[in-house]
């Protein structure tokens, strides 16, 4: 057994030399990781800085117009709504009038002629008896 014990340690010194290697490797990916994140994140906000954040701007100044524009057009609609029911209520109340005044002129109009009618149809109705 004396022989195998030479190859045994030659092994587990193989072995040990292995695992020292494997942790020199996965410490060496995580500080590359590490680097690559950080160039990423670097490259990330210099993009924000430099793209992101000037159309962001232009796209809230384009929001603010059009919420300015949308406030004038509700605003003058309803402007030209309320001159429009106004217009409206004084087209109706000079229609009444002038029904009312056309009924009272025509009226006297209309009882001279049935006054007249009833007169003509009296006299010839005189004269037929």
């Amino acid at each position: 057994m004396v022989g195998n014990l030479g190859t045994t340690n030659l092994l587990l010194g193989i072995m040990a030399a292995v695992s020292v290697l494997e942790a020199l490797l996965l410490v060496g990916v995580g500080v590359a990781g590490f680097l690559i994140y950080r160039r990423v994140m670097a490259l990330i906000n210099e993009l924000e800085a430099r793209q992101i954040a000037p159309a962001m701007a232009r796209v809230n100044a384009i929001l603010d117009d059009v919420k300015h524009v949308s406030t004038k057009v509700k605003d003058e609609a309803e402007r030209v709504d309320t001159a429009l029911r106004t217009t409206m209520d004084r087209v109706d109340d000079t229609a009444d009038r002038v029904r009312s005044n056309v009924r009272a002129q025509t009226g006297r109009l209309v009882g001279i002629l049935r006054g007249a009618r009833v007169a003509i149809e009296t006299m010839l109705s005189a004269r037929a008896v």
